[in-house]
Protein backbone atom coordinates (compact mmCIF):
# COMPACT_ATOMS: atom_id res chain seq x y z
CA UNK A 1 0.00 0.00 0.00
CA UNK A 2 0.99 3.61 -0.83
CA UNK A 3 -0.03 5.81 1.53
CA UNK A 4 -0.90 9.20 -1.09
CA UNK A 5 -1.99 11.45 1.50
CA UNK A 6 0.66 10.01 4.40
CA UNK A 7 3.75 10.88 2.12
CA UNK A 8 2.43 13.77 -0.23
CA UNK A 9 0.11 15.68 2.35
CA UNK A 10 2.45 14.95 5.34
CA UNK A 11 -0.78 13.77 7.52
CA UNK A 12 -0.16 10.98 10.02
CA UNK A 13 -1.94 7.79 10.21
CA UNK A 14 -3.83 5.10 12.18
CA UNK A 15 -1.83 2.64 10.25
CA UNK A 16 1.92 4.17 9.51
CA UNK A 17 3.56 1.47 12.46
CA UNK A 18 2.12 -0.99 9.90
CA UNK A 19 3.24 0.18 7.05
CA UNK A 20 6.32 1.76 8.04
CA UNK A 21 7.53 0.15 11.29
CA UNK A 22 7.92 -3.09 11.04
CA UNK A 23 10.85 -3.76 9.08
CA UNK A 24 13.82 -4.49 10.84
CA UNK A 25 16.41 -1.48 10.46
CA UNK A 26 19.19 -3.05 11.35
CA UNK A 27 19.09 -4.67 7.68
CA UNK A 28 20.78 -4.20 4.32
CA UNK A 29 17.72 -1.70 2.45
CA UNK A 30 18.71 -3.80 -0.44
CA UNK A 31 17.59 -7.51 1.03
CA UNK A 32 14.04 -6.03 2.20
CA UNK A 33 14.12 -8.61 4.44
CA UNK A 34 11.64 -8.66 7.97
CA UNK A 35 13.61 -9.88 11.02
CA UNK A 36 12.46 -12.87 12.59
CA UNK A 37 10.48 -11.36 15.30
CA UNK A 38 7.95 -9.30 12.52
CA UNK A 39 4.79 -11.05 12.05
CA UNK A 40 2.48 -10.75 8.93
CA UNK A 41 -0.93 -9.23 8.07
CA UNK A 42 -3.47 -12.39 7.45
CA UNK A 43 -6.13 -11.80 4.93
CA UNK A 44 -8.96 -14.50 6.21
CA UNK A 45 -10.67 -15.42 3.20
CA UNK A 46 -12.98 -17.19 5.57
CA UNK A 47 -15.69 -18.37 2.90
CA UNK A 48 -16.05 -18.47 -0.97
CA UNK A 49 -19.83 -18.20 -0.67
CA UNK A 50 -21.02 -14.97 -2.44
CA UNK A 51 -24.50 -12.99 -3.28
CA UNK A 52 -22.30 -10.62 -6.04
CA UNK A 53 -20.82 -11.72 -9.11
CA UNK A 54 -17.86 -9.37 -9.11
CA UNK A 55 -16.05 -9.39 -12.92
CA UNK A 56 -12.38 -8.75 -10.71
CA UNK A 57 -12.87 -11.30 -8.08
CA UNK A 58 -9.90 -13.04 -7.37
CA UNK A 59 -11.45 -16.16 -4.98
CA UNK A 60 -13.93 -16.86 -7.80
CA UNK A 61 -15.06 -20.37 -8.26
CA UNK A 62 -17.87 -22.96 -7.40
CA UNK A 63 -18.10 -22.54 -3.26
CA UNK A 64 -18.24 -25.88 -1.49
CA UNK A 65 -19.52 -24.96 2.12
CA UNK A 66 -18.54 -28.41 3.40
CA UNK A 67 -15.15 -26.74 2.04
CA UNK A 68 -15.22 -24.26 5.08
CA UNK A 69 -13.05 -24.57 7.87
CA UNK A 70 -15.44 -25.82 10.84
CA UNK A 71 -16.64 -23.55 13.82
CA UNK A 72 -14.00 -24.63 15.91
CA UNK A 73 -11.41 -25.52 13.40
CA UNK A 74 -11.46 -21.29 12.87
CA UNK A 75 -11.33 -20.92 16.59
CA UNK A 76 -8.25 -22.84 16.71
CA UNK A 77 -6.88 -20.97 13.62
CA UNK A 78 -7.51 -17.48 15.71
CA UNK A 79 -5.58 -19.17 18.79
CA UNK A 80 -2.43 -19.86 16.04
CA UNK A 81 -2.90 -16.10 14.96
CA UNK A 82 -2.95 -14.90 18.41
CA UNK A 83 -0.34 -16.71 19.42
CA UNK A 84 1.90 -16.27 16.68
CA UNK A 85 1.62 -12.52 17.10
CA UNK A 86 0.14 -11.37 13.82
CA UNK A 87 -0.82 -7.00 14.43
CA UNK A 88 -4.30 -7.48 11.96
CA UNK A 89 -6.80 -10.79 11.18
CA UNK A 90 -8.46 -8.84 7.94
CA UNK A 91 -12.09 -11.10 7.55
CA UNK A 92 -12.49 -11.06 3.49
CA UNK A 93 -14.56 -13.91 1.04
CA UNK A 94 -16.30 -14.57 -0.82
CA UNK A 95 -18.10 -12.19 1.41
CA UNK A 96 -17.40 -12.94 5.03
CA UNK A 97 -20.95 -11.72 6.39
CA UNK A 98 -22.59 -14.71 4.69
CA UNK A 99 -20.98 -16.82 7.07
CA UNK A 100 -23.42 -17.38 9.74
CA UNK A 101 -20.34 -17.25 12.66
CA UNK A 102 -18.61 -14.50 11.55
CA UNK A 103 -19.44 -12.36 14.17
CA UNK A 104 -18.62 -14.84 16.94
CA UNK A 105 -15.19 -14.81 15.46
CA UNK A 106 -14.91 -11.61 15.16
CA UNK A 107 -15.57 -11.45 18.65
CA UNK A 108 -13.10 -13.80 19.46
CA UNK A 109 -10.33 -12.56 17.32
CA UNK A 110 -10.85 -9.37 19.67
CA UNK A 111 -10.98 -10.93 22.70
CA UNK A 112 -7.62 -12.36 21.78
CA UNK A 113 -5.76 -9.09 21.52
CA UNK A 114 -6.11 -8.83 17.57
CA UNK A 115 -6.75 -6.08 15.60
CA UNK A 116 -9.99 -6.99 13.11
CA UNK A 117 -10.56 -5.35 9.91
CA UNK A 118 -13.80 -6.39 7.13
CA UNK A 119 -13.20 -6.36 3.56
CA UNK A 120 -16.80 -6.56 2.25
CA UNK A 121 -19.23 -5.79 -0.61
CA UNK A 122 -21.51 -4.11 2.44
CA UNK A 123 -24.40 -5.45 0.69
CA UNK A 124 -25.35 -7.86 3.91
CA UNK A 125 -24.95 -5.01 7.01
CA UNK A 126 -27.87 -4.04 8.77
CA UNK A 127 -28.22 -1.09 10.83
CA UNK A 128 -28.34 -3.89 13.78
CA UNK A 129 -24.82 -5.50 12.19
CA UNK A 130 -23.17 -2.19 11.93
CA UNK A 131 -24.37 -1.65 16.19
CA UNK A 132 -22.54 -5.42 16.54
CA UNK A 133 -19.46 -4.42 14.56
CA UNK A 134 -18.91 -1.65 16.57
CA UNK A 135 -19.85 -3.37 19.82
CA UNK A 136 -16.90 -5.82 19.24
CA UNK A 137 -14.12 -3.27 18.63
CA UNK A 138 -13.71 -3.87 15.41
CA UNK A 139 -11.23 -1.21 13.65
CA UNK A 140 -12.21 -0.86 9.84
CA UNK A 141 -14.76 -1.77 7.25
CA UNK A 142 -13.60 -1.56 4.33
CA UNK A 143 -16.86 -1.67 0.96
CA UNK A 144 -16.24 -1.80 -2.27
CA UNK A 145 -17.93 0.62 -4.45
CA UNK A 146 -15.97 0.87 -8.32
CA UNK A 147 -17.61 4.23 -9.19
CA UNK A 148 -20.93 5.80 -10.21
CA UNK A 149 -24.60 3.60 -9.67
CA UNK A 150 -24.86 1.86 -12.78
CA UNK A 151 -20.86 1.23 -13.16
CA UNK A 152 -21.09 -0.46 -9.98
CA UNK A 153 -23.83 -2.36 -10.52
CA UNK A 154 -22.51 -3.58 -13.80
CA UNK A 155 -19.18 -4.20 -12.26
CA UNK A 156 -20.29 -6.28 -9.24
CA UNK A 157 -23.09 -8.44 -11.57
CA UNK A 158 -26.26 -7.65 -9.49
CA UNK A 159 -28.65 -4.62 -9.69
CA UNK A 160 -29.37 -2.50 -6.58
CA UNK A 161 -25.69 -3.16 -4.96
CA UNK A 162 -24.62 0.14 -5.07
CA UNK A 163 -27.35 1.21 -2.80
CA UNK A 164 -27.18 -1.61 -0.29
CA UNK A 165 -23.35 -0.99 -0.47
CA UNK A 166 -23.48 3.03 0.10
CA UNK A 167 -27.04 2.41 3.19
CA UNK A 168 -23.94 0.17 4.33
CA UNK A 169 -21.54 2.83 4.38
CA UNK A 170 -24.18 4.91 6.02
CA UNK A 171 -24.98 2.45 8.99
CA UNK A 172 -21.30 1.90 9.79
CA UNK A 173 -20.86 5.43 10.31
CA UNK A 174 -24.16 5.82 12.42
CA UNK A 175 -22.79 3.17 14.27
CA UNK A 176 -18.94 5.05 14.70
CA UNK A 177 -17.36 2.38 13.14
CA UNK A 178 -14.42 3.66 10.71
CA UNK A 179 -15.34 2.66 7.29
CA UNK A 180 -13.70 3.34 3.61
CA UNK A 181 -14.13 2.54 0.28
CA UNK A 182 -12.03 -0.19 -2.02
CA UNK A 183 -11.93 0.27 -5.45
CA UNK A 184 -10.76 -1.72 -8.30
CA UNK A 185 -9.38 0.46 -10.96
CA UNK A 186 -9.93 -0.68 -14.62
CA UNK A 187 -10.60 1.02 -18.00
CA UNK A 188 -14.67 1.15 -17.17
CA UNK A 189 -14.04 3.34 -14.03
CA UNK A 190 -10.89 4.97 -14.20
CA UNK A 191 -12.96 8.09 -15.64
CA UNK A 192 -15.15 7.82 -12.09
CA UNK A 193 -12.32 8.78 -9.89
CA UNK A 194 -13.45 11.98 -9.34
CA UNK A 195 -16.70 10.95 -8.75
CA UNK A 196 -15.54 8.28 -5.82
CA UNK A 197 -13.37 11.75 -4.42
CA UNK A 198 -17.47 13.74 -4.40
CA UNK A 199 -18.91 10.86 -3.01
CA UNK A 200 -16.61 10.75 -0.09
CA UNK A 201 -16.95 14.14 0.69
CA UNK A 202 -20.45 14.29 0.37
CA UNK A 203 -21.00 11.13 2.43
CA UNK A 204 -17.92 11.81 5.18
CA UNK A 205 -16.07 8.47 4.02
CA UNK A 206 -12.70 8.89 5.60
CA UNK A 207 -10.40 6.52 3.93
CA UNK A 208 -10.39 4.80 0.28
CA UNK A 209 -8.03 2.50 -1.20
CA UNK A 210 -7.59 1.98 -5.03
CA UNK A 211 -6.74 -0.91 -6.10
CA UNK A 212 -4.66 -1.70 -9.54
CA UNK A 213 -5.91 -5.24 -11.36
CA UNK A 214 -4.04 -8.06 -10.37
CA UNK A 215 -4.68 -11.25 -13.29
CA UNK A 216 -6.34 -14.38 -11.14
CA UNK A 217 -9.84 -15.57 -10.96
CA UNK A 218 -11.90 -13.51 -12.97
CA UNK A 219 -9.34 -10.75 -12.93
CA UNK A 220 -7.88 -12.68 -15.39
CA UNK A 221 -10.52 -13.00 -18.11
CA UNK A 222 -10.86 -9.20 -17.81
CA UNK A 223 -7.03 -8.35 -18.20
CA UNK A 224 -7.92 -6.73 -21.68
CA UNK A 225 -9.72 -4.09 -19.31
CA UNK A 226 -6.24 -3.12 -17.63
CA UNK A 227 -5.11 -0.04 -17.73
CA UNK A 228 -2.23 0.97 -20.44
CA UNK A 229 1.18 2.23 -18.74
CA UNK A 230 0.29 5.78 -19.55
CA UNK A 231 -3.43 5.43 -18.21
CA UNK A 232 -1.69 3.77 -15.00
CA UNK A 233 0.12 6.88 -14.89
CA UNK A 234 -2.84 9.53 -15.79
CA UNK A 235 -4.87 7.73 -12.86
CA UNK A 236 -1.99 8.02 -10.12
CA UNK A 237 -1.86 11.95 -11.09
CA UNK A 238 -5.68 12.10 -10.79
CA UNK A 239 -5.39 10.35 -7.26
CA UNK A 240 -2.25 12.81 -6.09
CA UNK A 241 -4.70 15.69 -7.33
CA UNK A 242 -7.94 14.34 -5.60
CA UNK A 243 -6.30 14.07 -2.99
CA UNK A 244 -5.05 17.42 -2.71
CA UNK A 245 -7.86 19.04 -3.50
CA UNK A 246 -9.72 17.35 -0.56
CA UNK A 247 -7.52 18.86 1.79
CA UNK A 248 -7.85 22.27 0.28
CA UNK A 249 -11.66 21.91 0.68
CA UNK A 250 -11.56 21.02 4.48
CA UNK A 251 -11.74 17.30 3.79
CA UNK A 252 -9.04 15.38 4.94
CA UNK A 253 -8.92 12.08 3.75
CA UNK A 254 -6.74 8.67 3.73
CA UNK A 255 -5.67 7.92 0.46
CA UNK A 256 -3.82 4.78 -0.52
CA UNK A 257 -2.90 2.89 -4.07
CA UNK A 258 -2.52 -0.80 -3.83
CA UNK A 259 -0.94 -3.68 -5.85
CA UNK A 260 1.26 -1.70 -8.04
CA UNK A 261 4.33 -0.87 -6.17
CA UNK A 262 5.83 1.12 -8.63
CA UNK A 263 3.14 3.88 -7.88
CA UNK A 264 6.05 4.51 -4.77
CA UNK A 265 8.78 5.66 -7.30
CA UNK A 266 6.50 7.67 -9.04
CA UNK A 267 4.77 9.52 -6.56
CA UNK A 268 8.80 10.56 -5.17
CA UNK A 269 9.98 11.60 -8.79
CA UNK A 270 6.48 13.77 -8.92
CA UNK A 271 7.48 15.10 -5.33
CA UNK A 272 10.93 15.93 -6.45
CA UNK A 273 9.47 17.29 -9.64
CA UNK A 274 7.22 19.93 -7.85
CA UNK A 275 9.81 20.70 -5.33
CA UNK A 276 8.12 19.48 -2.36
CA UNK A 277 10.23 20.36 0.60
CA UNK A 278 10.04 16.52 2.24
CA UNK A 279 11.52 13.80 -0.11
CA UNK A 280 14.34 13.06 1.70
CA UNK A 281 11.60 12.12 4.22
CA UNK A 282 9.64 10.45 1.86
CA UNK A 283 11.96 8.26 0.79
CA UNK A 284 13.21 7.03 3.89
CA UNK A 285 9.85 6.26 4.64
CA UNK A 286 9.16 4.45 0.89
CA UNK A 287 12.56 2.50 1.80
CA UNK A 288 11.33 1.76 5.34
CA UNK A 289 7.75 -0.06 3.27
CA UNK A 290 9.64 -1.38 0.69
CA UNK A 291 7.13 -2.27 -1.51
CA UNK A 292 5.20 -5.86 -2.49
CA UNK A 293 5.63 -8.27 1.39
CA UNK A 294 3.66 -11.02 0.07
CA UNK A 295 5.37 -14.15 2.20
CA UNK A 296 6.39 -12.04 4.84
CA UNK A 297 4.34 -8.81 5.90
CA UNK A 298 1.21 -10.26 4.12
CA UNK A 299 0.13 -13.83 4.31
CA UNK A 300 -3.50 -15.33 3.20
CA UNK A 301 -5.35 -17.90 4.37
CA UNK A 302 -8.21 -19.71 2.46
CA UNK A 303 -11.73 -20.86 3.43
CA UNK A 304 -10.65 -24.34 3.79
CA UNK A 305 -7.35 -23.52 6.04
CA UNK A 306 -4.63 -23.13 3.21
CA UNK A 307 -2.26 -20.55 3.77
CA UNK A 308 -0.75 -18.99 1.34
CA UNK A 309 1.86 -16.00 0.78
CA UNK A 310 -0.76 -13.42 -0.73
CA UNK A 311 -4.25 -13.73 -1.24
CA UNK A 312 -4.14 -13.64 -5.16
CA UNK A 313 -1.59 -16.70 -5.28
CA UNK A 314 -3.42 -20.10 -5.27
CA UNK A 315 -1.15 -21.65 -6.87
CA UNK A 316 1.74 -21.58 -4.23
CA UNK A 317 0.32 -23.77 -0.90
CA UNK A 318 2.44 -23.08 1.95
CA UNK A 319 0.45 -25.43 4.09
CA UNK A 320 -2.63 -26.15 6.62
CA UNK A 321 -4.21 -24.58 9.98
CA UNK A 322 -5.74 -27.49 10.07
CA UNK A 323 -3.31 -29.75 10.22
CA UNK A 324 -0.38 -27.35 11.27
CA UNK A 325 -0.59 -24.11 13.66
CA UNK A 326 -0.04 -20.67 11.18
CA UNK A 327 3.09 -19.65 13.05
CA UNK A 328 4.80 -23.61 12.31
CA UNK A 329 3.64 -22.55 8.75
CA UNK A 330 4.82 -19.19 8.30
CA UNK A 331 8.04 -18.82 10.90
CA UNK A 332 11.29 -20.00 9.90
CA UNK A 333 10.63 -21.51 6.69
CA UNK A 334 12.96 -24.11 4.96
CA UNK A 335 16.11 -23.45 3.16
CA UNK A 336 15.34 -22.77 -0.49
CA UNK A 337 11.92 -22.56 0.13
CA UNK A 338 8.93 -20.02 -1.81
CA UNK A 339 8.56 -17.99 1.16
CA UNK A 340 12.20 -17.70 1.93
CA UNK A 341 13.11 -16.96 -1.35
CA UNK A 342 9.99 -14.27 -1.50
CA UNK A 343 12.32 -12.71 1.43
CA UNK A 344 15.26 -11.86 0.28
CA UNK A 345 13.43 -11.62 -3.15
CA UNK A 346 15.83 -8.77 -4.51
CA UNK A 347 18.49 -11.29 -5.00
CA UNK A 348 15.94 -13.47 -7.47
CA UNK A 349 13.95 -11.19 -9.67
CA UNK A 350 15.37 -10.63 -13.55
CA UNK A 351 14.83 -8.27 -16.21
CA UNK A 352 14.02 -4.44 -15.37
CA UNK A 353 13.55 -5.11 -11.83
CA UNK A 354 17.14 -6.47 -10.86
CA UNK A 355 18.95 -3.30 -11.94
CA UNK A 356 16.15 -0.95 -11.21
CA UNK A 357 17.28 1.98 -8.57
CA UNK A 358 14.06 2.04 -7.45
CA UNK A 359 14.03 -1.99 -6.58
CA UNK A 360 14.12 -1.02 -2.48
CA UNK A 361 11.26 0.79 -2.90
CA UNK A 362 8.62 -1.54 -4.95
CA UNK A 363 10.19 -4.61 -3.77
CA UNK A 364 9.93 -6.38 -7.09
CA UNK A 365 6.10 -5.49 -7.61
CA UNK A 366 3.31 -8.62 -7.82
CA UNK A 367 4.75 -11.78 -8.52
CA UNK A 368 1.68 -12.92 -8.71
CA UNK A 369 0.55 -10.77 -11.60
CA UNK A 370 4.44 -11.20 -13.27
CA UNK A 371 3.97 -14.62 -13.36
CA UNK A 372 0.47 -15.09 -14.53
CA UNK A 373 1.42 -12.57 -17.24
CA UNK A 374 4.84 -13.97 -17.82
CA UNK A 375 4.88 -17.75 -16.98
CA UNK A 376 7.86 -16.97 -14.75
CA UNK A 377 8.30 -16.60 -11.04
CA UNK A 378 10.53 -13.70 -10.94
CA UNK A 379 10.37 -12.34 -14.22
CA UNK A 380 9.15 -8.87 -14.65
CA UNK A 381 5.38 -7.35 -13.64
CA UNK A 382 4.05 -5.67 -16.85
CA UNK A 383 2.04 -3.23 -14.70
CA UNK A 384 5.06 -1.36 -14.03
CA UNK A 385 4.75 1.93 -15.79
CA UNK A 386 8.33 3.75 -14.86
CA UNK A 387 10.01 4.13 -18.35
CA UNK A 388 13.73 2.80 -18.70
CA UNK A 389 15.19 6.30 -18.51
CA UNK A 390 13.30 6.64 -14.95
CA UNK A 391 14.48 3.44 -13.47
CA UNK A 392 18.47 4.24 -14.69
CA UNK A 393 20.98 4.77 -13.09
CA UNK A 394 21.57 5.13 -9.21
CA UNK A 395 19.04 6.60 -6.54
CA UNK A 396 20.07 10.21 -6.17
CA UNK A 397 19.40 12.60 -3.19
CA UNK A 398 16.49 15.05 -3.61
CA UNK A 399 17.83 18.70 -3.52
CA UNK A 400 14.86 20.47 -2.53
CA UNK A 401 15.19 20.82 1.31
CA UNK A 402 13.99 23.93 2.20
CA UNK A 403 11.92 25.15 -0.96
CA UNK A 404 8.26 25.65 -1.52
Amino acid sequence: MIGISKLYMGQAEASDPLRYGRRSADLPSHLLQFSKDKKPIVVWNITQRCNLKCRHCYAAGEADVSKELTHEEALRAIDGFAAFGCPVLLFSGGEPFIREDILELASVARQKGLRVVFSTNGTCITPEIAKRIAEIGVSYVGISIDGVQATHDAFRGVPGAYARSLNAIRYCREAGVKVGLRVTLTRANVREIPAIFQLMRDERIPRICLYHLVYTGRGSEIRSEDLTHEESRAAVDCIINETRRSFEMGHPLEVLTVDNHCDAPYLWMRMCQEGKPNTDDVLRLLRMNGGNSSGHGLSCVSWDGTVYPDQFWRDKPLGNVKERPFGEIWGNPPEGSLLQQLREKPLHVTGRCKTCRFLSLCGGNFRARAEAATGELWGEDPACYLTDEEIAGTLPTPTHEGEQ
